[in-house]
């Protein structure tokens, strides 16, 4: 869920600065170039206060001093080029000029220099210059009126480059980036403390859930923190957890209770069957059926009582040789395998695993003691033992008639057994016990089909402990 809820925050933020940052870098971008523009339309007000001396009279007695003013005018332009890099020149209205720094610099035909140019001759300044940015290679142009008595007799421009410009608001942008950065930074470590604070409730939740789904129905949330409604949850799931526990203690118990209880009555009324056939004749067939009746009742209370306590043990787990252990079991089936006629082998290797000993004995017994019981003389079981990745794996197949689908799904189910097989010794619980007490101690049981005939039945357990 962190995954998922993460990035989603992390994008929210993204935009969020991004939404921000954006006008605020374009605001600070047309705040240094009005700057800019601001001093450069001092300069030329400057310049065009100096003009408005210089006249056009070609000779009179008013010659040298408009030459003196007119070279003033020039040696300002040309210092403020040569100290500034700006281009800078007064025109008439005809375009020719007055004065301008650099002598070869004049006002072209077309271009931002003539458009501001003809904007000045209205008597009016130039529009301020298209925003300068810092991909483009772009110049400023300002340009002011120079009136005399009411007329527009010359124009001062100016041009200047936007190189130190571009620059400035370069700087300006990093820095506006640098501080997003760090923002965002700040926000990616609030948004991995607030979803931590947020799902951890729900990861000890998940993890008390599966605690209680493998068995371990002890299990509880613990307190923590989180937002009030998932502590409120995390309660709640305590209370039905004890509910849940309550009910299937009393489940176990009822059944525990209900098969000794019943254990004495039955004692009772099979002593009596034998006191009754002691005064019958040997070979009659009723006394016969029912005394095998009766210890088949017998079987499934003594089955019912151990699936109870399989269902609530608590397993003792420890590393185990578990190629040890089914070579220990695979000798102890063989003489009953060959008085079947049936062969019995095994592939042992040594293989470790977490398990219980006794446990995991109980169920190679019981899983080697079906596939015997339904295997026809001539025919073969063997027992394999291998590991792959975690975990550690009894293999039992035999030649026998094996389960369709339909039976496979339902193998291992209480009391169930195959129509088939109705006739064979048993009650139907000694699997759902090997499952019991497999899953108790984070083991399993599988079963397939063996080719090209037969049952495979894989008991599992895990090689490391979890």
């Amino acid at each position: 869920m962190r995954t998922r809820l993460l990035p989603l925050l992390i994008v929210l933020m993204a935009a969020v600065l991004l939404a921000l940052g954006v006008p605020l870098a374009v605001s600070m971008a047309a705040a240094e170039q009005q700057r800019v523009v601001v001093d450069r339309i001092d300069d030329t007000a400057r310049f065009a206060a100096l003009a408005q001396f210089v006249t056009e009279v070609p000779g009179g007695s008013r010659r040298t001093s408009t030459d003196e003013r007119r070279q003033a005018l020039r040696s300002e332009l040309e210092n403020y080029y040569g100290v500034y890099g700006i281009r800078a020149g007064v025109f008439y209205r005809n375009g020719s000029a007055m004065a301008n720094a650099p002598g070869d610099w004049f006002v072209p035909r077309t271009g931002e220099v003539r458009e501001a140019f003809g904007e000045a001759l209205l008597s009016r300044r130039s529009h301020d210059p298209r925003q300068a940015w810092p991909w483009q290679h772009s110049r400023l142009v300002v340009a002011s009126p120079v009136i005399r008595d009411g007329d527009v007799v010359a124009v001062v421009v100016t041009d200047s480059p936007t190189g130190p410009l571009r620059w400035r608001i370069l700087h300006d942008w990093l820095l506006v980036g640098a501080g997003e950065i760090a923002a965002m930074l700040l926000a990616v470590g609030a948004a991995l403390r607030l979803t931590g604070w947020v799902l951890r409730p729900v990861r000890v939740l998940d993890a008390t859930t599966h605690d209680i789904a493998t068995g371990r129905l002890k299990s509880r949330v613990a307190a923590a923190g989180g937002p009030p409604e998932l502590r409120r949850l995390a309660r709640s799931f305590n209370e039905m957890a004890d509910h849940v526990e309550d009910v299937l203690e009393q489940q176990r118990a009822f059944v525990a209770d209900a098969s000794h209880q019943l254990r004495n009555p039955l004692s009772a009324l099979l002593l009596r069957i034998e006191l009754l056939a002691l005064e019958l004749p040997e070979d009659n067939e009723e006394i016969a059926s029912v005394r095998t009746e009766g210890k088949r009742l017998a079987q499934v209370l003594d089955d019912l009582l151990d699936l109870a306590l399989a269902e609530h043990a608590e397993a003792d787990l420890s590393l185990t040789d578990i190629g040890a252990l089914a070579e220990e079991r695979l000798a102890a089936w063989t003489p009953a395998a060959e008085a079947k006629g049936v062969r019995l082998t095994g592939d042992c290797p040594a293989t470790t695993g977490w398990a219980d000993p006794i446990t995991f004995s109980s169920a190679l017994d019981a899983v080697i003691d079906n596939a015997v019981k339904f295997t026809p003389g001539g025919g073969t079981v063997e027992v394999a033992v291998s590991f792959e990745g975690e975990t550690s794996r009894v293999v039992v197949t035999d030649t026998g008639p094996g389960l369709t689908d339909e039976e496979i799904a339902r193998v291992g189910d209480r009391f169930w057994r195959s129509g088939r097989h109705q006739n064979v010794k048993g009650s139907g619980l000694g699997l759902s016990i090997t499952r019991a007490l497999l899953e108790a101690g984070g083991g399993s049981i599988a079963y397939g089909h063996h080719e090209p005939r037969g049952l495979r039945v894989t008991v599992s357990v895990p090689r490391f402990r979890a």
